[in-house]
């Protein structure tokens, strides 16, 4: 049995979870706020992943970081760059791919906190950063910690973007997903039900960790 697909699975869905995280914060912060046309039009953009076929995603970025033409040629020649067909190009993918799980519910959290909050931090001389640091995120631990499983989560079970994309090359691209459908293409069952298996149950040992936490922050201090 080669687990390797799995240890794979969970250093990309590592990876992007925590790019998105760094990256996702201040762009829900920021989109949570005012609205404006520039903020649709974006919000629109990250939006696309939940509604596109995998495949057609997979199939954009395909042609725009192929090395034969367009921006991927131009990465692969001014800094040696190559996303196509390597893990580089998975972690692109599953950064878009799973953009949405990552500020949805930061976006919303934000948007649902009352505005005083900040006022009042911003009365004490505190600058925005700092109340966002400091006042707002200890305030959407729930959707904070909510955001960062369904990405993991997400990003465990990614197939046709990340095929599209990264093929299927031993220790490099060949993901859980790819090796469950690989095994069942040579009907080989035991090891597709072993990867389904462990991918399920680190899946639902996170959503039931989310739910208790969720549930022990919902309650008051009285109970």
């Amino acid at each position: 049995m080669d687990l390797s697909p799995i240890w794979l699975t969970l250093k990309l869905a590592t990876i992007t979870t925590s790019l998105l995280l760094v990256a996702g914060l201040p762009l829900a912060w920021w989109l949570s706020g005012r609205r404006s046309f520039v903020k649709t039009i974006i919000e629109a953009i990250i939006t696309m992943p939940l509604v596109l076929p995998p495949s057609v995603l997979g199939f954009y970025l395909l042609l725009a970081f192929s090395p034969q033409h367009g921006l991927g040629k131009w990465l692969h020649e001014v800094f040696d760059i190559q996303f196509v067909f390597s893990f580089k190009g998975l972690v692109l993918a599953s950064f878009i791919y799973s953009m949405p799980f990552m500020i949805g519910p930061i976006k919303s959290a934000l948007q649902q906190l009352p505005v005083s909050l900040a006022q009042a931090s911003y009365t004490l001389g505190k600058t925005r950063w700092q109340t966002f640091k400091s006042v707002l995120l200890p305030n959407i631990k729930p959707s904070l910690l909510t955001a960062v499983v369904l990405t993991f989560a997400h990003t465990l079970g990614e197939f046709g973007v990340v095929l599209m994309i990264g093929g299927n090359i031993p220790n490099v691209t060949r993901v859980a997903s790819i090796a469950v459908y690989d095994s069942v293409e040579q009907m080989d069952y035991a090891s597709a039900n072993t990867y389904s298996l462990i991918l399920f149950a680190i899946t639902f040992i996170m959503v039931i960790a989310v739910f208790i936490f969720n549930k022990y922050q919902a309650k008051s201090p009285l109970e």
